[in-house]
């Protein structure tokens, strides 16, 4: 059973950093592109932040390039993002997404529950 687990939300005041965690199971998570995404009250999803394979690239949207970081632990089927220099405006339910296509051209698309970031003083 595909399983992923958003962690590490919480309110911050503007300035501050968190670090949001995405435990995953049931696939190979080596092998897989993940991304972080967020969603505020009355917007529609916003990709935040890609990362490809174990020497690949990393991508983010320009409202968080150069505040935030996406990384990962293979060993531990887990993929983090780094949020500094928070701002009210990146408050949002930020969820871990893992998604590819197989062989025979069939999809897959799986979703965590989501962690609330909310940014204010």
């Amino acid at each position: 059973q595909v399983q992923l687990v958003e962690s590490g939300g919480g309110l911050v005041q503007p300035g501050g950093s968190l670090r949001l965690s995405c435990a995953t199971s049931g696939f190979t998570f080596s092998s897989r592109t993940m991304t972080w995404y967020r969603q505020a009250p009355g917007k529609e999803r916003e990709l935040v932040a890609v990362i490809t394979i174990p020497g690949g690239s990393t991508s983010y949207a320009d409202s968080v390039k150069g505040r935030f970081t996406i990384s990962r632990d293979n060993a531990k089927n887990t993929v983090y993002l780094k949020m500094n220099s928070l701002k009210p405006e990146d408050t949002a339910v930020y969820y871990c997404n893992a998604a590819w296509v197989g062989g025979r051209g069939e999809e897959y698309d799986y979703w965590g529950q989501g962690t609330q970031v909310t940014v204010s003083s």
